[in-house]
């Protein structure tokens, strides 16, 4: 086939080569990590805490790539970077200092990367602490102690620094292994942390579907798995690859004797411009309340047990900051009226539009109206095949959330390492006579 003699292609580009093995060398090195064990506690244990409950624990453990229910150095994940960078991009919407440094180019974004790191940094502290309490705290519960055993073996302020040492520092090598992947490797860093986190974990959750049906699977259930798997890829790359192409005409300019300008272009705005960043950033929030809870605030062992049941109101609440987060992150990182003023220095228009201000409403106008349907895909892609795979007691490895994650790195790294192949003067992964994954027509 055309797209596996694509794939052969990759080793004939010596940068694009380096760039593949850097890439699979450092996810190996996240994978070899995810099972050092946090000293003090018992890792046997944790697993059976974690295999017992679904919900948020279960998600964070997805997110983890299995770190959390291994009790490992990357127990906490990337989530901590995650959530500083939704803390950096709020905190651009509210304060002009931030958004001017958003707006000075290269040095401004390597400022605002150092200020997520030192958020990193702390964000990762207090919910290492968090989770040193919430390990002690199993000793006593009925999913730990009370059950399978003893979490902790010698609980106490000494098993309580060493965790929060261990974890951060754990959590800052994960940052870096990303930031390293971004910069020299294929892709980016941070999404194929977590897209090598859930499939690594497929193969185990494979394994506790088989023993949890005691080796009596149905085929009618195995075939409705199936069917909603291929549709829900199917719906992922449909609108993850749909868009909305504005007409731009560009106006015309002479220059000595030559005529430039004139030619007719477009402006494609992504249905879903957001990406899969909306899922992962909900479910870091849905985080915040375990961490808070370890802290006995009043109310938050509560919500934070209502979230663990995954039920109904677990459900809604993620569809719900899905949503929300597809509209926000859509409007930080997509200025309507930067490209409107970008249109304009350009010469160029729409059809039936005055340049400046008007141009700015409609671009903003039919983004929010195309954003409306990409939020509504995003929170169906991933709570539905969720809802399905809980009621058959399927693991979180084969979730809408954990699917969209996949499918959307998959396509985004692929499109990378095409670009590179087209850069050489090949035809892409699909061969001369086919249309590229990100939609070039052929000639």
């Amino acid at each position: 086939m055309a797209v596996f003699q694509g794939f052969s292609k990759i080793g004939k580009i010596p940068e694009l080569r380096r760039r593949v093995l850097f890439t699979l060398a450092l996810v190996a090195v996240y994978r070899i990590g995810a099972f050092v064990t946090t000293p003090g506690v018992d890792r046997s244990v944790m697993r059976r805490v974690v295999a017992g409950q679904g919900g948020l624990l279960g998600l964070f453990n997805l997110f983890s790539g299995g770190a959390l229910g291994n009790l490992s150095i990357f127990a906490l994940g990337i989530m901590p970077y995650v959530s500083s960078s939704i803390i950096m991009q709020l905190l651009s919407l509210v304060s002009k200092t931030v958004e001017e440094m958003r707006k000075e180019g290269e040095a401004g974004r390597r400022k605002l990367e150092q200020y997520t790191r030192y958020g990193t940094l702390l964000l990762s502290t207090f919910q290492s602490f968090g989770v040193a309490m919430y390990l002690e705290s199993l000793n006593n519960s009925d999913m730990g102690g009370g059950r399978f055993g003893d979490v902790v073996a010698t609980p106490g302020w000494a098993f309580r620094m060493m965790t929060m040492m261990t974890l951060t520092t754990g959590t800052m090598l994960i940052m870096w292994l990303g930031e390293q992947i971004t910069d020299r490797g294929v892709g980016n860093g941070i999404s194929l942390i977590i897209f090598a986190g859930i499939v690594a974990g497929i193969p185990e959750g494979l394994g506790q579907y088989w023993s949890s049906s005691a080796g009596e699977i149905q085929p009618l259930t195995v075939a409705i798995l199936l069917g909603v798997l291929v549709a829900s890829i199917a719906t992922v790359v449909f609108f993850e690859r749909a868009q909305r192409r504005i007409p731009i005409q560009y106006s015309r300019r002479q220059v000595g004797r030559r005529v430039y300008g004139g030619q007719a272009a477009h402006l494609p705005l992504k249905v879903n411009m957001a990406s899969m960043i909306p899922p992962i950033f909900a479910s870091s929030l849905l985080m915040f309340p375990a961490t808070l809870a370890s802290f006995n605030i009043p109310g938050m062992n509560a919500f934070s047990a209502m979230l663990n049941r995954g039920d109904w109101a677990f459900h809604l609440l993620f569809a719900l900051l899905t949503v929300f987060f597809c509209f926000f992150y859509t409007a930080v990182t997509f200025q309507p009226v930067d490209v409107a003023d970008n249109l304009k220095k350009q010469q160029a228009h729409i059809p039936g539009i005055r340049p400046g201000k008007q141009t700015a409403e409609y671009i903003d106008r039919v983004l929010t109206r195309i954003t409306v349907g990409g939020s509504i895909y995003v929170a169906i892609i991933c709570t539905v095949p969720s809802i399905i795979a809980q009621s058959f007691h399927i693991p979180f490895q084969f979730g809408g959330t954990s699917l969209m994650i996949v499918v959307g790195v998959a396509i985004e790294t692929v499109n990378q390492i095409e670009a590179h192949l087209i850069t050489q003067s090949y035809e892409g992964l699909t061969g001369p006579r086919a249309t590229r994954l990100s939609g070039r027509r052929p000639a």
